[in-house]
């Protein structure tokens, strides 16, 4: 029996709906799998300690690089398929998915297979400094054998949404997350396995979620089936997921190249400590924000499906009310950290000196919150519609552009806290620069596209 097409809904049911369809499950997913992160260093920082929350902070940038290769296919990709469906060529979609799988398998395993000769190297490159660089090690050998089944994941996960199945692509992300919440007990404390253990549980994690992706789209709803019979790579397909797909690949270019510089900066203006408390306050973002990248997501599908069918007023209607939604969020958990900083920063260490330092910290890096949503779905935008070059630029603005010059000068004058602020001071410049490239996009293209629509459905008017 042939799958029910849920792709059509994007183009027909209302933008507030569909935005909480699409946008609800990838919140769920994104804060099971935050809680997953969470779990994993409350569970290192009480039964390994300091250096191990430290040794975590250090790795986990290198193994999402590592597999942002099928991220950064899949976002790629899913651009292609939702215009692809949206323009009625669902040849074209399934031809698409076959070579993301193909492109997927090849690079990750390539990669990979280059983390093992340097790890040493990569892992100091990445702030792997002083007591953190043993543990560093130990976790690193472990988790380095999940990140294949890791791309996978990612790359598949985006190609749910991409045709209209939010649901699955939230199972997907709930598979890992809850396979290594469950894991973690058992392995660090009762088995008493600690860092080893953490790395063991998480890497079960991602061939569990590698697993279900797969069954997914050979046996379960996919509408895109018929993918196995398209695994030969065609060029003209590679290049359209890639000048997509690249900008994701750069933007975790841009993240790990902050990971090195913000490392490195925090162990010189500070110590190991530091970098322990960036970990705390990472896994904090990364739980707090998910509401906000719940919208993005939900967001991409849409967008993308309604150009491709060139209904420019519900891509416009998109926009605006993805922004004003994000952006209420983010106003909630603004206020949510400036009051909360301590007892969230004391979930995860009872060490004083962390709870000394942290919360003022967390607080700082947190002051530009509420601009976040435009950064996130102005760059969003640009990948959904299929232009990568200004997609490229607003996705390097924070990271790239900003954050890490900021990193670098900032802490020359106010030593440590500069660090903490160029967290702010560059969520304010990206944002802006952000909404002045959206605006302007709306203003000389969708506006366009919608009056000259009008001009094209009142002449048939006339002719009726």
């Amino acid at each position: 029996m042939k799958p029910k097409a849920s792709s059509k809904e994007l183009g027909t049911k209302s933008i507030g709906s569909l935005l909480v369809k699409m946008g609800v499950p990838a919140a769920i997913g994104i804060l099971v799998m935050s809680i997953n992160f969470i779990v994993d260093t409350i569970f290192v920082g009480r039964f390994v300690g300091t250096m191990g929350i430290a040794a975590i902070t250090v790795v986990m940038p290198i193994s999402f690089f590592f597999s942002s290769i099928g991220m950064a296919i899949g976002v790629g990709g899913a651009s292609v398929i939702s215009r692809a469906l949206g323009a009625g060529e669902h040849d074209k979609a399934v031809i698409t998915l076959g070579n993301m799988a193909c492109l997927t398998v090849i690079m990750a395993i390539t990669v990979v297979s280059g983390g093992y000769f340097f790890d040493t190297p990569i892992l100091q490159l990445f702030g792997a400094q002083g007591d953190i660089l043993a543990p560093a090690q130990s976790y690193f050998g472990i988790v380095l054998t999940g990140i294949p089944c890791l791309a996978w994941a990612m790359m598949a996960n985006n190609a749910m949404r991409a045709e209209g199945k939010p649901k699955n692509s939230m199972v997907s992300m709930l598979i890992p997350a809850i396979t290594n919440i469950i894991l973690d007990p058992i392995l660090i404390v009762w088995l008493d396995m600690g860092l080893e253990g953490a790395a063991l549980a998480t890497t079960i994690s991602y061939y569990a979620a590698a697993l279900y992706t797969l069954w997914f789209f050979v046996f379960g709803g996919s509408e895109l089936k018929a993918f196995w019979n398209y695994l030969q790579l065609q060029w003209k397909v590679v290049r359209e997921i890639f000048s997509i797909g690249f900008v994701t690949l750069a933007r975790q270019g841009a993240v790990s190249l902050l990971t090195i510089v913000l490392n490195n900066a925090l162990f010189q203006y500070g110590s190991e400590l530091s970098v322990a408390i960036y970990g705390v306050i990472n896994r904090v973002m990364m739980f707090a924000n998910f509401p906000v990248l719940g919208v993005t997501q939900g967001f991409l599908p849409i967008a993308g499906y309604n150009y491709g069918a060139e209904q420019w007023k519900r891509v416009k209607d998109t926009i605006r009310i993805a922004l004003v939604a994000g952006t209420g969020i983010a106003l909630i958990i603004f206020f949510g950290v400036m009051f909360f900083a301590r007892p969230l920063v004391a979930l995860f260490t009872q060490d004083p000196e962390l709870l000394s330092q942290g919360p003022e910290a967390l607080r700082m890096v947190f002051l530009a919150t509420p601009l976040i949503t435009a950064q996130l779905v102005g760059s969003a935008y640009f990948q959904a519609v299929g232009k990568p070059i200004p997609a490229l630029f607003l996705t390097l603005t924070k990271q790239g552009f900003f954050l890490v010059p900021l990193v670098l000068t900032l802490p020359l004058f106010f030593q440590l806290d500069g660090v903490w602020y160029a967290f702010p001071v560059a969520d304010i410049l990206a944002a802006s620069v952000t909404l002045w490239a959206l605006r302007r996009e709306i203003k000389r293209n969708l506006n366009s596209f919608i009056r000259q629509q009008a001009k094209e459905t009142e002449k048939e008017k006339v002719l009726v």
